[in-house]
Order: C-alpha cells, then sequence, then structure tokens
C-alpha cells in the first residue's frame, strides 16, 4: 500500500498547479558544429573563400553556417536546402562575427523547439595591442520547426552574469511562441556591448 502523507499530498497539488510534470521534461543536450564533425557543402569560394558546412544536430535536423566576409550565419533544417530557406540564414550582424562550435538544444520531451549558441561579435571600437577588434560575447537563442527558424533572444554573455540560465529561459518561455517576421527579437536581462553591436544597423 502507498502512504501519502499531508506533506507529499500538498507537494503532490503544489506541482500540478505549477505543470511540474511539463517543466522536467524540459531539458539541454548538445551537438558540435565544428568543421571536423560536419560536412562541407560545395567548395569554397575561389572569390573570397565563404564556406557552407551542414552538422548533424538533434530528431533529424541539420545545422547550417555559412561565413562569408568573416560573418557567419547559422540556420537550421532537415536538409541545408531546407535550412538556407529560413529566416535566421538571412540574418548578418555588421560586424564581423562567428558562431562557436557548440550547440545547446532545448528539447521538451526529447522533441527540440530551439538552440542556443555563443557568438563573438568584433569590436572596432576596442582594438587590442595590433590594432585587431576584441570581440564581445553574445547568446543567441533561435526558434526551431515546426514553423519558420529565426532568432528569438540576444544574451549579452558579458553583461548579465547568468547569461546561460537567461538564455535558457528566454528558449523555453518565448521560442514556441514567437512568430518571425512579426514578433521582435527580446533583448534578455542587461544590455551590454556585444548586443549593441548585433544590432546595429
Amino acid at each position: 500500500m502507498i502512504r501519502i502523507t499531508a506533506l507529499s499530498l500538498t507537494a503532490l497539488l503544489i506541482c500540478a498547479g505549477l505543470g511540474c510534470a511539463h517543466a522536467q521534461s524540459v531539458g539541454s543536450s548538445y551537438t558540435s558544429s565544428a568543421p571536423k564533425d560536419c560536412r562541407p557543402v560545395g567548395k569554397p569560394s575561389e572569390l573570397d573563400g565563404s564556406t557552407t558546412r551542414v552538422c548533424p544536430g538533434k530528431d533529424g535536423l541539420m545545422v547550417l553556417i555559412a561565413e562569408d566576409d568573416l560573418r557567419e550565419i547559422v540556420s537550421v533544417g532537415r536538409n541545408h536546402k531546407q535550412a538556407a530557406k529560413e529566416p535566421a540564414a538571412n540574418v548578418w550582424f555588421a560586424p564581423f562575427n562567428s558562431s562557436e562550435n557548440t550547440v545547446e538544444w532545448r528539447s521538451s520531451d526529447a522533441k527540440p523547439f530551439a538552440i542556443i549558441q555563443r557568438w563573438h561579435i568584433a569590436d572596432n571600437g576596442d582594438p587590442d595591442k595590433q590594432g585587431r577588434p576584441n570581440t564581445k560575447a553574445m547568446l543567441v537563442v533561435t526558434r526551431l520547426p515546426p514553423g519558420p527558424v529565426c532568432h528569438v533572444a540576444y544574451v549579452d554573455a558579458i553583461a548579465n552574469p547568468t547569461a546561460n540560465e537567461l538564455a535558457r529561459k528566454a528558449a523555453d518561455d518565448f521560442a514556441r511562441g514567437f512568430t518571425c517576421g512579426k514578433d521582435q527579437v527580446k533583448i534578455i536581462g542587461a544590455p551590454g556591448r556585444a548586443v549593441e553591436l548585433a544590432t546595429m544597423r
């Protein structure tokens, strides 16, 4: 016989009210977007050396990374052609930039609904001793299918000591209900230099 005490019954009722079962089903897993773990698409451009690669993701999704003129785009789809047609494939940050090689997948019941990546944005206003721009770090939250793939939120990694947690919460709270092309990308937490650089036009 299972005995339920008043305390455990109260905990169950609170958990039911807060949707604990749903919350516990949401979590993170990781894949690599390093060139060694991906497949090149075509050959590097003879004109400018631009490259494109696709990397295995979760649940049959592929991550597309295209670099041109020291700037990257990252998109997701069932294959590279589909990923290249998504809104995320048309988002370029004006300064030189690059994404890190770890892709964090936020999933509910093993179904991914968002990715989070750390980006480095070049700051021409902050040169190093050799005159090259130092970079500023930012986390980008991107929504996944069903529906279009696009940026949902930016979190400045320097201005926010808990940037990873903020990005995960933004993914969980906003990605699934975000309407690409209508909703504005959300700036989460304290704004900082990386976000300022990424959103400059």
